[in-house]
């Protein structure tokens, strides 16, 4: 029997990582936060035309033990944001490729309250985080896609 992934799709300061968290311990699931592999893994700020490379190289190290996980039977957490529907259908792919189930969560908030939580984090910056300013936040802004109506997905309001 596989595992379900739980894959979590939201922008910057939806509460994707505190879901995550609640998530981990509830199920119980292994939880793979995309910034806190970052941020361990790669101790400097990457300037913004490194930066890309590293993520994919962090998603594809999570995913390899995601993905063995799943075959043995236990939960995922996968808390990368999922901004692109590529993203999106190439997590459910992967995981229906093990043999595994998955659940998408949409974690949503107002914008006014994505901004402040994000504004708060980056003000006392946990080791485990990345610093986003407003600047950094509206360029990324037209990254994030929003669900298509064929993604089927469990809503959670997180503000």
């Amino acid at each position: 029997m596989s595992g379900r992934a739980h894959l979590l799709f939201g922008f910057a300061g939806s509460g994707k990582t505190t879901f995550a968290r609640r998530l981990e311990l509830e199920l119980p699931a292994v939880r793979f936060t995309q910034d806190e592999w970052l941020t361990h893994l790669y101790t400097y700020a990457p300037a913004p035309d490194e930066f890309d490379g590293l993520r994919h190289r962090v998603t594809e190290l999570c995913w390899s033990y995601a993905e063995r996980l799943l075959e043995l039977g236990l939960d995922v957490v996968i808390d990368f944001g999922l901004w692109q529907r590529r993203e999106r259908d190439a997590a459910r792919a992967r995981v229906e490729r093990v043999g595994g189930e998955h659940v998408l969560y949409f974690l949503d908030a107002p914008e006014e309250v994505m901004r402040a939580r994000v504004l708060a984090r980056s003000a006392n910056l946990p080791r485990d985080s990345l610093w986003i300013d407003l600047e950094v936040l509206e360029r990324f802004r037209p990254r994030f896609e929003p669900l298509g109506p064929d993604e089927e997905h469990v809503r959670v309001q997180a503000g």
